[in-house]
């Protein structure tokens, strides 16, 4: 239903910046969150960073605070994730999940039901 192409991943430096970009297209009536996920072969997947496009709330995973940063991107249902002072723990396949989901306090970095999920762009983060 919903289309989510991610792009701007690739191989940097510890303490280098990353974008990406996450675009949705299709049906996006009602859309309410765009969110980041990130996976590793050792990790489980996990929520990264979460933004409302009704009113741009945002939300990020602990060990992200403070470096990265979502916002709306440059065209609708888009958003930015500007991804400052990368470690090599950032190192993971990242993947943007789009949906149309009510997501209280407290579950909007956990994967649910009614995601739609884009391909992935891969970042590499060596040090």
């Amino acid at each position: 239903q919903m289309q989510v192409v991610e792009s701007g991943g690739g191989s940097v430096q510890a303490g280098a910046s990353l974008n990406l970009s996450c675009v949705v297209t299709g049906n996006t009536l009602g859309i309410s969150w765009i969110r980041w996920f990130r996976q590793t072969p050792e990790k489980q997947r996990e929520g990264v960073a979460a933004f409302y496009i009704g009113g741009s709330i945002t939300d990020y995973a602990d060990s992200v605070k403070g470096r990265f940063t979502i916002s709306q991107g440059n065209t609708t249902n888009s958003v930015s994730l500007q991804m400052n002072n990368l470690k090599p723990e950032d190192t993971a396949m990242y993947y943007c999940a789009a949906s149309r989901a009510y997501l209280r306090a407290g579950a909007r970095l956990d994967e649910t039901q009614y995601d739609n999920w884009g391909q992935g762009t891969q970042v590499t983060v060596s040090s």
